[in-house]
């Protein structure tokens, strides 16, 4: 597969399972939407492969911002997810960051170091 979108997931929250799957399924809908209009021709071959996701984990908030910044530096899509408040954690919480879609190894640049989730 050529392509992929990374959803980058703070694991310094201690999410449950639940509300950690929802926000980044949150992150991957904003992504794809934002894709589909910025970079079509990579949503559209990401889309035809399947739509490969790797979820991965960045150990605070400033991490993730840097690799949101490497990202754009990149010309990437992403979308930062930040948490309504309304269950396990405050209002206006930075949960996680949707990268790409994009061709695999742009991506690598900037997450291809993070553990997988």
């Amino acid at each position: 597969m050529e392509y992929k979108l990374v959803i980058v997931v703070r694991w310094d929250l201690k999410l449950s399972a639940g509300k950690m799957a929802a926000q980044v399924a949150h992150a991957a809908v904003n992504c794809a939407f934002a894709a589909k209009k910025r970079s079509p021709d990579w949503f559209d071959r990401w889309y035809a492969e399947g739509q490969r996701k790797v979820v991965v984990k960045v150990p605070t908030l400033d991490d993730l911002y840097e690799v949101k910044s490497n990202a754009e530096a990149l010309r990437l899509v992403t979308s930062l997810i930040t948490d309504a408040g309304m269950t396990e954690i405050p209002p206006n919480t930075v949960t996680c960051l949707g990268v790409g879609p994009g061709p695999a190894d742009l991506l690598d640049k900037v997450t291809g170091h993070l553990k997988l989730v």
